[in-house]
C-alpha cells in the first residue's frame, strides 16, 4: 500500500512489459528473442518544481517516493494549483487481453506462423534478400496518484513485417508489407493478402513508368491520408510546441478556418490498435478530440501542464515511450473522418491525376512531403498504369483547403515497426487512418 503525503502531488506509473521479436533474412534465422521487464516512473510536484525518478525495483517504490518527497518543499495549497486541479481521479480496471494474451503463445508457435508466410516471398523470381519479422508487445499498466486515482489497463499488439529488394534487368524496387493487430488471430490466414501485395509490387517493378511532374488532382489512400494527418497536422496540434511561440499561438486561433468545410480530423486514444490508450500517463481518460471540425480549428492536444498554461482542459495525450521518461504531449490515434462518396465516385471526375496507394515515409509541419511507394495514374476517371513518384508536397493549410472529396469507407491502420518520434522519445506506438481523400491539386514530382 503506497503512502502518499499531504501537501504534495504525486503519481506512480508502473509498466509490466513483455516483447517478442523473431527475424529471418534470406531464409536464415537472425534473431529470436523474448524480453520481460517491469519498471516504475514516479513524480512529485510541490507547485514549483517536478521531481522524477525511474526504477526497476518496483517492489520498493515507497522508498523511491520518499526520496522525492525529501527533495521537494511542502505546499499546503497544492490542491488549488492550476496543474493539479486538472488531474483526474479515475478508478478503473480495464483488462481486455487477459484471456487472449500473446504471452500465453509459445515462441515455437509464433515462429511457425512467420515461417508459414516466408515461402510467399519466393514466388516472384525478381525478389532478392527477403526479410521477415514477427513482433509483439504485451503491457500491463498501473497508475496511482495522491488524488486517489487507481487505474489498471492492458495493451497488446502483434504483427508481421516483410521487406524485400526486387530487381529485373535495370529496374529496381524496394518492396514491403506489414500488418498488426491486438490479437494473435488477427495475423493468421493472411496468405492471399500477402501474395496479392507481393504480386502487385512485382507488377509495379515491371510496368511502372516515370511520372510527368506538375500539379494534379491526387487521391490519397487511408494509409497516405492517415500519415498526412499525423505528420502534417497532428504534430502542429501538440500544445507544448506553441506555449513559448506567440506566432504559432496566433496562427492557431481556435475557430479559424483552416481547411475545406467537409474536413474533420479527430484524435482518440480509445480506438483499438497500436494507438490504443484508454488512459494517458497522467491518468486522464481518453476522449475524442476534434483538431479540425468542418474545416475550422477545433482543439489541440494537452497534458495537464500545457492545459494549465493555455487555460484549457486536458485531452488524454500525456504519454511516455517507457518508464524511463516523463510524459509529454503525444498523439494516440489520429484520423480523418469519412465523407459520402465511394472510391469510384472520388476518381470519376478526374481527367488526369494520381492515386497514392502506399507510401515509404512522410514528414512536415507548415509544409509537408510524402514519398509514395506504389502509385497509379488516373485517366478519364479510371485507374491507369503504375507510376514512379518521388514525392508529393505542398503547404499544409493550402492542401487542407483543397480537399474536395472523402470516401464513406474509413480504415484504421496498425503497424508493429517504427513509431512516432519526438524529442528523445522514440518509437512511440500510434495509430492513424482515414478515408480515401481527394485533393484538387498537389505538387507531384
Amino acid at each position: 500500500m503506497i503512502q502518499f503525503r499531504n501537501d504534495f502531488y504525486a503519481d506512480i506509473r508502473i509498466e509490466d512489459r513483455e516483447t517478442t521479436r523473431i527475424s529471418y533474412k534470406a531464409g536464415g534465422l537472425e534473431e529470436m528473442k523474448n524480453r520481460a521487464e517491469k519498471q516504475a516512473f514516479l513524480r512529485v510536484y510541490d507547485g514549483k518544481l517536478w521531481y522524477y525518478a525511474s526504477t526497476t525495483n518496483v517492489e520498493h517504490v515507497q522508498e523511491t517516493l520518499d526520496g522525492l518527497y525529501a527533495a521537494a518543499t511542502p505546499n499546503p495549497a497544492i490542491l488549488v494549483d492550476p496543474i493539479v486541479r486538472r488531474f483526474e481521479k479515475n478508478r478503473d480496471s480495464l483488462l481486455q487481453f487477459k484471456d487472449c494474451s500473446v504471452r500465453d503463445i509459445s515462441l515455437e508457435k509464433k515462429q511457425e506462423l512467420l515461417l508459414s508466410y516466408l515461402p510467399l516471398l519466393k514466388e516472384e523470381e525478381c525478389i532478392k534478400l527477403p526479410q521477415g519479422n514477427y513482433l509483439d508487445r504485451s503491457s500491463l499498466f498501473t497508475f496511482l496518484s495522491s488524488l486517489g486515482a487507481d487505474i489498471q489497463y492492458d495493451y497488446q499488439t502483434c504483427g508481421l513485417a516483410f521487406g524485400f529488394d526486387m530487381a529485373e534487368g535495370e529496374k529496381k524496387f524496394s518492396g514491403s508489407w506489414q500488418k498488426g493487430g491486438p490479437r494473435f488471430e488477427d495475423i493468421a490466414g493472411l496468405e492471399a493478402e500477402i501474395r496479392g501485395s507481393v504480386q502487385e509490387q512485382a507488377d509495379f517493378l515491371r510496368q511502372s513508368v516515370p511520372v510527368e511532374p506538375g500539379k494534379y488532382p491526387v487521391v490519397l489512400s487511408p494509409e497516405a491520408a492517415g500519415v498526412f494527418a499525423h505528420e502534417s497536422f497532428g504534430h502542429k496540434s501538440e500544445a507544448d510546441l506553441m506555449i513559448s511561440d506567440e506566432t504559432m499561438q496566433e496562427e492557431w486561433q481556435l475557430g479559424k478556418t483552416v481547411g475545406s468545410p467537409i474536413l474533420s480530423i479527430a484524435e482518440w486514444g480509445d480506438v483499438p490498435g497500436s494507438g490504443y490508450v484508454p488512459y494517458d500517463d497522467e491518468g486522464t481518460k481518453a476522449r475524442k478530440n476534434y483538431l479540425i471540425k468542418d474545416g475550422k480549428l477545433a482543439g489541440r492536444l494537452h497534458s495537464a501542464m500545457t492545459a494549465a498554461a493555455l487555460e484549457e482542459e486536458v485531452t488524454g495525450n500525456a504519454r511516455a515511450v517507457s518508464c524511463d521518461f516523463e510524459p509529454i504531449v503525444r498523439m494516440t490515434t489520429t484520423y480523418i473522418e469519412g465523407g459520402e462518396l465511394s472510391f469510384e465516385e472520388l476518381i470519376a471526375p478526374i481527367k488526369k491525376g494520381y492515386f497514392i496507394k502506399t507510401i515509404s515515409h512522410g514528414s512536415g509541419m507548415s509544409t509537408f512531403t510524402i514519398a509514395p511507394s506504389v502509385a497509379y495514374e488516373i485517366l478519364e476517371g479510371k485507374l491507369g498504369r503504375p507510376v514512379q513518384i518521388s514525392v508529393i508536397s505542398g503547404s499544409v493549410f493550402e492542401t487542407l483547403s483543397l480537399i474536395d472529396g472523402l470516401s464513406r469507407e474509413v480504415e484504421f491502420l496498425s503497424f508493429v515497426t517504427g513509431g512516432c518520434g519526438k524529442m528523445e522519445q522514440y518509437p512511440l506506438p500510434v495509430g492513424f487512418g482515414g478515408p480515401y481523400v481527394r485533393v484538387s491539386e498537389m505538387n507531384v514530382q
